[in-house]
């Protein structure tokens, strides 16, 4: 072990190709290759372009250089250094970057990438003569666990590298990943592991994740006088981690295997980013979330800058402002689109394009979030509010990519409320502040998988199995009684399902070990793997007429132009146009996987948008947004009217305590409403207003419907609301019945068990030769969720689909913290009309509905009604 006085050196070979460069290698690059000297796993927490992927990949580097021939069979011929992303994307791009050194250093290193998109000849080149350095995502990872020979394969693997891993650890993809990492550590156990990422809250959390537990039988935890004496020699800015004891105190339990601790390794901070926010000619609109207002002026500063990313959060949204920049695009700019849903060889095209810097504006959404450096992207623009401090951060750590240069960004608010976010997001930027990561406990369909994929790859002892398991991060609370439901599922689809031959996919061998029943589960398994579960989507093709035949019998399909969700077409009729792909398009019809579509010829849209997933507004800004609107002195640092229209709700209503919930209720037409403002985001915004229509449809109030926004929540009906009841309406208990029976009524559990069912290989899209529809999917695991209701309502998957929902869909968390939050602390206001506050959720009637309770109101002239000029007009007293 390296003295702690010792001053760390790179070996000359790369000394010198530092030199040759004019760099000076920086601190935590170096700390890293001590840690590797040291025989620790790491985590480096570092600011985009303080050369993190470097860093990682020194030791490697020094390591590999310093081997001399590599064998080319037996020990010493295997994978040295595995690298996973959680982009397919990072990996092109990092095997790059990687080559430069070893290329000018003349390094014998052999680099090669691996993805959904590698050819089937140069897998089998990979398997057969793997290279020094692979590079993969964590979806192969999960086919490697279920390879037969994988230990071998991975016996003489050195270091495992994960990069952003704070885009990962915290879901399913992450709960499998860490089981793969305890495969590859009992295939390796000197597998070192090195985590790198620009953006944690809370650099122990992930630490503690990426540990390996010892297995069982290793024992022992580490003494403070080992934990210490790694600390001193690695240096005081290496913090090892604390773990805590499983309860049990079994060995498994107990902390990282042979005394090796995950090192905290922080990289030194980078030049502050310059971060604007672009206030449309000295105005900020009261309502939207698109940014349309602002169209021109980005523009303007697309212009401006070399090339700029202008990123947004849906991918609706993506396509929307394309289209609005290229109705004023008089310059011919190349402005490019880039989203998950466009065809990967578009995706790939744009990628190049950025590369090779020929073009002047990308928009995008979070598909270029991660570290890919695209070269010269001068200006990162976030075109509405980003939701999250670490987003933000990490969107402008694309500009400039150099940590000794300032980013720089801009951020165009769609609203007044987005104004406030948008500067709360500013200045957790300015203190370096990241959005907060919940606890996460690993889920049981993905170690379902993971079960299956062990048993494809040799056959295993239950005990060890499980020792393996409870060394993994999120498993760690495992018990054994769970163990054992997990993999009964696996052998026999559970207790309703085991008459069924088709549920068995593993069996037990004389000696005790189990082992997947026949190389066709086996195979069918391999091309299932991942915990990647999109909505079932239909390829879309420019379809050509050939002749006869009615409807999407008429058309053959043509070159493919992307992907979107089945439930998108179904609202559909042949010859509706809608915008994609940065184009309109008139919808033919569907055959088979396919969405036929043609080319427009009206230029208007019929349907304006295509839906994508929304981004939480995330808890510890929600939280900074409370704080400022109770601030009076912090209004100052707010655009003029910004300041007025506060002003002007301090006047007409109540500004609430960062601690309160304000909840107004007032009369308009024929109608009564109730506007409350938690700030918890639209997810948990929904499924309180699902709950509470619940509440109010059994006081008798009429027919209700309800909005929300990010920021607050409208609920109309046809008589008042008892201000008596506020109280009683926000209880905590409404998450125990009304909840349970609402989600009984509801398709979501279906919905969620699906995807579970997937997840867990129960069910399987993809088979040799053939692949399901979304339609045949949905259709097998909605009559196995109505079996298992009926005979077996405790099931394992059930009991799985429940939690992905409340954590998921509905927020159910982060809602009962709002609950508890708000007791004794409702403010009500009644009101005449509207106040400042309600007009950007009331603007939504109209836009987007969802009814609740015993009807739906029809609401005809809410487009007229509940404009936001009328709205205006009316919180401004003009007209009455």
């Amino acid at each position: 072990m390296p003295s702690p006085a010792a001053p760390a050196t790179l070996p000359p070979l790369f000394a010198d190709w530092f030199a040759r460069r004019g760099w000076s290698p920086r601190r935590h690059q170096l700390e890293m290759v001590r840690a590797a000297e040291a025989g620790a796993h790491a985590l480096l927490v570092a600011p985009t372009g303080g050369g993190k992927t470097l860093a990682g990949f020194l030791p490697s580097l020094i390591d590999l250089a310093e081997r001399g021939p590599k064998p080319e069979t037996g020990p010493g011929s295997g994978v040295h250094t595995l690298y996973l992303s959680p982009l397919k994307a990072l990996t092109t791009d990092v095997e790059r970057n990687l080559m430069t050194p070893i290329r000018e250093i003349g390094l014998n290193i052999h680099v090669e990438s691996r993805t959904g998109d590698t050819k089937q000849s140069k897998r089998q080149r990979q398997r057969d003569f793997p290279p020094d350095i692979l590079l993969t995502t964590p979806e192969q990872l999960a086919l490697f666990c279920a390879w037969e020979g994988a230990r071998a394969y991975f016996a003489d693997l050195k270091c495992v590298v994960l990069d952003e891993v704070h885009a990962i650890w915290s879901g399913k993809r992450g709960d499998l990943l860490n089981l793969g990492l305890g495969r590859l550590q009992a295939f390796a156990p000197g597998m070192r592991r090195v985590a790198l990422s620009a953006t944690v809250d809370d650099p122990q959390m992930i630490a503690d994740w990426l540990s390996p537990s010892p297995l069982a039988g290793e024992g022992g935890s580490r003494s403070e006088t080992e934990g210490g004496a790694l600390g001193d020699a690695l240096g005081d800015s290496l913090a090892p981690v604390q773990h805590t004891p499983h309860p049990s105190g079994s060995a498994a339990h107990l902390p990282p295997q042979g005394g090796k601790g995950v090192l905290i390794v922080k990289g030194d901070p980078g030049a502050p980013p310059v971060v604007d926010v672009l206030i449309s000619e000295g105005r900020v609109p009261w309502a939207g979330h698109t940014g349309v207002h602002a169209i021109p002026e980005v523009y303007e500063a697309i212009k401006r800058a070399g090339m700029s990313l202008i990123f947004v959060n849906t991918r609706w949204q993506s396509e929307f402002v394309f289209q609005q920049l290229w109705a004023i695009n008089e310059d011919d700019l190349p402005i490019a689109l880039h989203h998950g849903s466009l065809a990967a060889e578009q995706r790939r095209k744009v990628e190049a394009a950025m590369a090779r810097g020929d073009l002047k504006a990308v928009v995008c959404t979070s598909t270029l979030d991660l570290g890919i450096d695209w070269g010269d992207v001068d200006l990162v623009i976030q075109l509405a509010a980003p939701k999250g401090a670490s987003r933000l951060v990490q969107r402008i750590g694309r500009a400039n990519h150099r940590l000794d240069e300032p980013s720089r960004a801009l951020m165009v608010p769609a609203s007044r409320f987005e104004m406030l976010e948008c500067q709360a997001a500013r200045e957790a930027v300015a203190q370096n502040a990241f959005d907060w990561e919940p606890h996460h406990i690993g889920t049981l369909d993905t170690l379902a998988q993971h079960v299956m994929g062990v048993a494809c790859s040799e056959p295993f002892r239950m005990e060890d199995l499980f020792a393996e398991v409870t060394g993994c991060g999120p498993y760690r609370a495992l018990s054994y009684e769970t163990f054992e439901e997990v993999v009964d599922l696996v052998a026999t689809g559970g207790y309703a399902l085991r008459t069924y031959e088709r549920f068995a996919r593993i069996v037990r061998t004389p000696d005790g070990r189990w082992k997947v029943r026949n190389q066709t589960l086996a195979q069918k398994h391999r091309m299932n793997v991942g915990a990647i579960v999109s909505a079932g989507t239909l390829n879309i093709k420019v379809a050509h007429r050939r002749g006869g035949g009615t409807g999407a019998a008429r058309w053959s399909a043509g070159r493919k132009v992307g992907e979107a969700e089945e439930w998108y077409f179904e609202q559909l009729t042949p010859g509706d146009t809608f915008v994609f792909a940065g184009q309109v398009w008139a919808y033919q019809g569907i055959s088979g996987t396919d969405a036929l579509v043609t080319h427009a010829r009206d230029a208007d849209p019929k349907i304006p948008s295509w839906g994508g997933s929304k981004f939480p507004l995330g808890t510890s800004l929600a939280e900074r947004v409370r704080d400022m609107i109770q601030d009076r002195d912090h209004w100052r640092v707010l655009p003029p009217d910004v300041q007025e229209w506060l002003e002007l709700q301090e006047a007409r209503s109540v500004i609430p305590r960062a601690g309160d919930m304000l909840v107004e209720t007032f009369p308009k037409g024929s109608r009564h409403f109730l506007v409350a403002y938690p700030f918890e985001g639209r997810l948990a915004h929904s499924t309180l207003c699902m709950l509470l229509t619940r509440r109010l449809d059994r006081l008798g109030v009429g027919p209700l419907g309800f909005v929300v926004t990010d920021y607050s929540l409208a609920i109309w009906s046809i008589r008042p609301i008892d201000p008596a009841d506020l109280d009683a309406l926000f209880e905590p208990d409404m998450l125990g019945d009304d909840l349970e029976n609402w989600l009984d009524e509801s398709f979501m559990l279906k919905r969620t068990f699906r995807n579970c069912a997937l997840i867990s290989g129960l069910i399987e899209r993809r088979q040799p030769g053939a692949e399901k529809t979304g339609r045949q999917v949905t259709f097998s695991t909605d009559l196995i969720y109505d079996v298992l209701r009926r005979h077996q309502p405790d099931h394992l998957l059930l009991r799985t689909a429940r939690a992905d929902a409340a954590s998921g869909l509905l927020d159910v968390a982060r809602l009962g913290q709002l609950l508890a939050r708000i007791q004794g602390r409702i403010v009500h206001q009644p009101l005449d009309r509207a106040s400042p506050f309600c007009v950007p959720v009331l603007v939504q009637i109209g836009r987007e509905r969802v009814g609740g309770g015993s009807a739906e109101m029809i609401l005809d002239a809410a487009a007229m009604e509940f404009s936001e000029e009328a709205l205006v007009a009316e919180v401004m007293g003009e007209g009455r």
